[in-house]
């Protein structure tokens, strides 16, 4: 099987108006450099001294006390679970809208998901989650779809009368609040990714779990590094899951520089679209929420004849994008677990009808007015 990436990104390139701002994003390139000769010059690659000081402020903008830096998102969320002692025989519930990653790890990890439908905002329903939950049930992961946060109070509050532990994934979330609480405060573990498209990004790959719980840390410090408590003894075999002190480098950059910007862009652009979305036939928005800080790792809605309308932007130059057209349940890889199409209706729905349009830092107000213009136009003349 070929490496699909280059050609991915030669495709999706072309388009004026583009998810990918990874040129932008790093065009003060000379900084992040002299940054990364100082690693060169002292040699430490690896878990190095920046490391520390980034999971340090890393957890701290997220609310949490630690944060243990690892080597992408998935690894992220696979250790959690390992942490927390999942595997073969557990069962850990999920949404099947979410990226692969979600389920890889639980399947990775030992154990079986179990999904359960989406609600309008997205993300996973809270109000189905305790019927799906089973003496095997071993955590829940929400995914905190697009950078806004889960409904946290009803899950956590069926999480504790339970007895199950709560497994964040954050990849979309870092820097989301749920009720001014920031991600770390509302789970036991906080999984986040520093994928080059993630609102905070790295040259590669790159992760990050965030907890207030110390046993956890210092378990997941070791784990993430073969079980190592220092170098000469090793605790229990384990992972080789450790995040690269250059990388760690990049992201320090971007917490102290930009991440601010980034947020708010985000958040402005984000609002100027939902205004001038408002109101069109054939656009549903999803509700939004006082409560809940949502940081757009992706601006999506519903349009009705997304196909068509998909095919109308990225011809007006727009890298309208489909975010994700075939849910976790209906996927090749997990036709062992018996899902059919019409288990999970809403799902299926967003699936079905979703569609992206770029709001990252970079996209301008022209630029936004130009997008709106352009829906406006492809349902006004249908």
């Amino acid at each position: 099987m070929a490496n699909f990436y280059p050609e991915q990104y030669l495709k999706t390139g072309i388009y004026p108006i583009n998810h990918n701002y990874l040129p932008d994003q790093f065009s003060d390139l000379e900084q992040i450099w002299e940054k990364v000769r100082e690693v060169v010059k002292r040699g430490d690659f690896t878990l190095g001294e920046a490391v520390d000081s980034f999971e340090r402020d890393f957890a701290r903008l997220n609310d949490g006390e630690f944060g243990i830096g690892v080597g992408s998102g998935t690894d992220a969320l696979f250790l959690s679970l390992k942490a927390l002692g999942v595997g073969e025989g557990d069962e850990v519930i999920t949404t099947p809208y979410t990226f692969y990653a979600t389920v890889g790890a639980i399947v990775t990890a030992g154990a079986t998901p179990v999904f359960v439908d989406a609600g309008e905002d997205y993300n996973i329903d809270a109000n189905l989650i305790e019927r799906a939950i089973t003496p095997k049930t071993k955590a829940i992961m929400p995914v905190h779809w697009s950078g806004n946060p889960c409904d946290m109070d009803a899950i956590n509050t069926i999480a504790k009368q339970y007895g199950i532990h709560v497994v964040a994934d954050a990849c979309h979330a870092i820097g989301a609040t749920y009720h001014s609480k920031g991600m770390a405060q509302l789970s036991d573990l906080t999984c986040f990714s520093m994928h080059p498209l993630k609102n905070l990004n790295v040259w590669g790959d790159g992760g990050v779990i965030v907890t207030n719980n110390a046993s956890l840390a210092d378990k997941l410090y070791s784990i993430r590094n073969h079980g190592l408590v220092d170098r000469d003894t090793c605790r229990e075999f384990a992972y080789n899951s450790r995040l690269d002190t250059i990388q760690a480098v990049v992201a320090q950059h971007l917490l102290d520089k930009k991440i601010p910007n980034i947020t708010r862009s985000r958040i402005a652009n984000a609002k100027a679209l939902d205004k001038g979305l408002q109101g069109i036939n054939g656009v549903t928005l999803p509700p939004r929420s006082e409560h809940k800080h949502a940081v757009y790792h992706i601006y999506m809605a519903i349009f009705e004849r997304r196909d068509a309308l998909q095919a109308h932007l990225q011809k007006a130059g727009i890298d309208a994008k489909v975010h994700y057209p075939l849910p976790m349940h209906l996927q090749p890889a997990a036709k062992a677990y018996g899902y059919v199409r019409g288990d999970f209706p809403v799902t299926e729905h967003i699936s079905d009808n979703c569609l992206s349009l770029p709001v990252h830092e970079f996209i301008t107000s022209e630029e936004v007015a130009y997008m709106i213009e352009q829906v406006r136009q492809f349902y006004q003349g249908a």
